[in-house]
């Protein structure tokens, strides 16, 4: 784990499913963060498809694939994002990125922890799915959270990278803490708390794990707007729905990964 080496928390962001919206917590979570006074790195760890620097509307020179190819150094490939935040980009369409090995994800883990020295929460957002990425940055997070929608092929899918955390930890020896879920493109709290608890009882009964519900974002025209525009809703108005759901997803962070007050 990052902070065993370098005081810095990992939170890995990541789901079962594609287009849960991760990438939209992830990149929205660390403005947040950022906002409240914390020093972030945001890395796309969704290697080989990555968009992080899309939805923030920036552009990147150098990106992790410069870096491992021996063009540049990690540390090059940092770029300034909103609210001081800084950000990782990888890139995309790279099919040996899609593929990384063993070897080139250990130099990778170890340079982000080389990193993890100047901030205060590094936060990962993977790629969906059970591959060999997903389940080796979480097995290096010192927090996962999974992200879903209401839909029952998300939720379903959802369980399914639980399961395959749980059997990963198992196997490599790892302790994999039990991920919390953040309930997605939710009608409200009460179909947000209904989701997260269906999954709660179905990892309970079969994995013997009680994922808890980190929070949930609200179906939302400004959400998606946000999207559109590659303006992070979390610059919007504080007192908006989404903006108070993402700030008690935070605040969950602040008690499940305590971070030192920026010098």
């Amino acid at each position: 784990m990052i902070n065993q080496t370098a005081g810095a928390p990992f939170v890995l962001v990541t789901g079962g499913k594609g287009g849960v919206g991760k990438t939209t917590l992830a990149t929205n979570l660390s403005v947040q963060l950022a906002r409240e006074g914390r020093r972030v790195l945001l890395v796309d760890l969704d290697l080989g498809l990555a968009n992080v620097n899309v939805l923030l509307g920036l552009t990147v020179a150098r990106t992790m694939d410069d870096a491992l190819a021996g063009k540049c150094t990690l540390r090059d490939c940092v770029v300034p994002g909103p609210c001081g935040m800084h950000v990782l980009a990888a890139g995309s369409g790279s099919e040996g990125m899609g593929r990384l090995d063993e070897v080139d994800r250990t130099r990778l883990l170890g340079w982000i922890v080389e990193l993890a020295r100047e901030y205060d929460l590094v936060v990962g957002d993977s790629a969906a799915g059970i591959g060999p990425d997903v389940l080796g940055f979480a097995a290096a997070a010192d927090c996962v959270l999974v992200v879903t929608t209401p839909d029952l092929a998300a939720l379903t899918d959802a369980y399914g990278l639980i399961k395959a955390l749980d059997e990963y930890g198992h196997r490599t020896g790892v302790d994999i803490p039990t991920p919390e879920v953040v309930v997605n493109l939710s009608s409200g709290v009460e179909e947000g708390h209904a989701v997260a608890r269906k999954l709660q009882q179905v990892c309970q009964r079969f994995l013997s794990r009680s994922p808890r519900q980190a929070g949930w974002i609200p179906r939302s025209l400004a959400v998606s707007r946000s999207v559109a525009e590659q303006a992070p809703f979390a610059l919007g108005a504080r007192r908006a729905l989404e903006q108070l759901c993402l700030r008690q997803i935070s605040n969950r962070l602040e008690r499940l990964c305590p971070v030192s007050t920026p010098s």
